[in-house]
Parts: C-alpha cells; structure tokens; sequence
C-alpha cells in the first residue's frame, strides 16, 4: 500500500522551493560567465524544471510545467532577480548554497510524487535523486564546465540521503511533513558540510 504522503499544499510549496532556488542557482552561473539576460533566463528554466521533467516523463505523469504559467514565471523572476542584484564575484559560492537548497528540497519532492504515482519504493528514491540532480548536471553540460558528477565533493550523495530517508520513514508511517522536514534538513546539512568543510567521496585508485 502506498504511504501517507505529503498534503497538496506543502508538497506544492516544497516543489517552488526547489524550482526557485534551482532556476537562481541557474541564473548564476549565467552571471559567472557574464551572459546575456536572454542567457540568465534560459539557464533558470532549465536548471529550474529539467530533473522534475525527466521524472514525469518516467512515472508517466503530466509534465508539471505545461499545463499552468506559475512554473516558468518563478524561473523567469529568479533570472530577473540574479540579472539586477547579483555581483559576479559572489556568484560561485552562492551557486554551491542555492543549490544545496534546491538539491534536498527537489530530492524529497521527487520521491514523494514517485510515490504518490504508485512507483515502488526504491524506484521513487531514485526518481527523488533524479528530480534533485538532473537540473544541476544539464545546467553544468551547457556552461561548459565540469559536471558536479565528476567531482569527489558530496552532491548525489547528498540528494541520495534525503530521498532514501523520506521514502523509508514514510514507508515507516513517520507523518509525511514530519518524514519530509527531516530528510530534508539531512541532506541538506550533508551537502553543507561537504561545501563548507571539503568532505568527499574517496576516489577509485585503479590497480
């Protein structure tokens, strides 16, 4: 049977949760390589809405940004906001925390609707690091810049750790905001320490 998950509302608000921080963590790497608004508003959108599309187009269900205009102008406006206030010098660092934001925020999100589609439990935990990652890793692949998949630092990890722990306290019958509000301050605070203090994984030695 699927588990309680979390109510519309606060479901809906952690999904622009995680699409807002994404679409400014998108417009700032617009800004750190000195783009065009044009170019800040496409790299919102598309870190702000690719791992959420990606998802629904597995689980079959309706992309989530076709059918209202909520979606795109939250993107629209991140892009805005980063084009009129944001300093270059700061972009780097602030892209690592917005995206960290997103990340823990987009990775309960996905999991939780996988579920509500009736997706198997671990299915919906990777439908959660999917929705949390993709965004970042297309944005990355059109920037020009290397992949956040290809360094040590922890990132997936992090993603893996709120999915993983939303969809077994749920499974668990923990309350569904309870279960989400803890896999979401976990992977978050992971994701943290590894921006803050260096932590990685190690990497593979080879013979």
């Amino acid at each position: 049977m699927t588990p309680d998950l979390i109510p519309p509302g606060p479901l809906i608000a952690l999904d622009y949760v995680g699409i807002a921080v994404f679409a400014v963590s998108g417009a700032l790497v617009a800004a750190e390589k000195k783009q065009t608004l044009v170019t800040f508003i496409f790299f919102a959108v598309i870190t702000g809405v690719g791992g959420g599309t990606l998802r629904d187009l597995i689980i079959g269900a309706p992309v989530f940004w076709i059918n209202h205009n909520a979606t795109l102008l939250v993107c629209i406006a991140a892009a805005l906001i980063v084009w009129f206030f944001s300093k270059a010098r700061l972009a780097e660092r602030a892209i690592l925390w917005f995206d960290a934001v997103g990340l823990a925020a987009y990775a309960v999100y996905g999991a939780s609707k996988a579920l509500r589609y009736d997706v198997a439990p671990v299915p919906a935990f990777f439908m959660g690091v999917m929705t949390a990652c993709v965004g970042g890793i297309i944005r990355d692949v059109l920037a020009e810049q290397p992949s956040i998949l290809m360094r040590p630092e922890l990132y997936v990890t992090a993603a893996a750790l709120a999915a993983g722990l939303f969809v077994g306290l749920s499974v668990f019958g923990t309350p569904p905001l309870l279960a989400a509000l803890v896999a979401g301050l976990l992977g978050f605070s992971l994701r943290a320490a590894a921006i803050s203090r260096g932590i990685s994984l190690p990497s593979y030695k080879g013979q």
